[in-house]
């Protein structure tokens, strides 16, 4: 019924170019920790070592998830079991990047991303930072589209994470473990 944005793009790479998702992945991740370096305007290495070994995990997850959901038949249970266990998938996700992004202890680069954006140019605003950290994922998704005719991973998972992400987190700010607050932190350039 649909993935992240991100993982949507690589989908779309994947069948374009026959790319391993998996590598995509790690290879957007990789980007993306480096695109945070510019954001904060120095080279931080702690940072971009945490967010290169999460990235390598999470790609290789990506991977074993997808044999673990195609092993159980997901893909064959009714369209209202599958619109369910996704959207329940993304606010379950969204709730765990609400606690990881205010713990701020190593995280993934796109979700680094969304805080950098949050709190450095949007004014603590996590709808208008998750929104604009789709756009690169769109942009890769409608770029296959074009040279396939083919638009996959997208679906009502992928919209209502689009439209919703950013809310949950917020949400999940407020209402789940709220003693937990935002400890967002950039090194100052003269201390990196």
């Amino acid at each position: 019924m649909g993935s992240g944005l991100w993982t949507a793009a690589a989908i779309n790479l994947n069948n374009w170019q026959g790319w391993n998702i998996g590598a995509v992945l790690f290879t957007f991740g990789v980007l993306n920790a480096l695109t945070n370096l510019i954001l904060i305007h120095h080279w931080d290495w702690p940072r971009l070592i945490g967010e290169i070994i999460y990235t390598l995990f999470f790609s290789y997850f990506v991977n074993v998830f997808t044999w673990l959901f195609t092993w159980l038949g997901l893909g064959n249970w009714s369209v209202l079991a599958r619109i369910f266990v996704s959207c329940f998938g993304v606010f379950c996700f969204c709730v765990a990047i609400s606690l990881y992004q205010r713990a701020n202890i190593i995280m993934h680069p796109n979700d680094d991303t969304t805080n950098i954006l949050r709190f450095l140019y949007f004014k603590g605003n996590a709808t208008a930072s998750q929104i604009t950290d789709f756009i690169p994922p769109i942009i890769v998704a409608i770029v296959a589209w074009i040279a396939t005719g083919k638009l996959l991973g997208i679906n009502v998972a992928t919209v209502f994470s689009f439209l919703g992400n950013g809310i949950i987190i917020s949400w999940a700010d407020q209402h789940v473990w709220p003693q937990l607050k935002h400890n967002f932190k950039v090194t100052p350039r003269e201390q990196a």
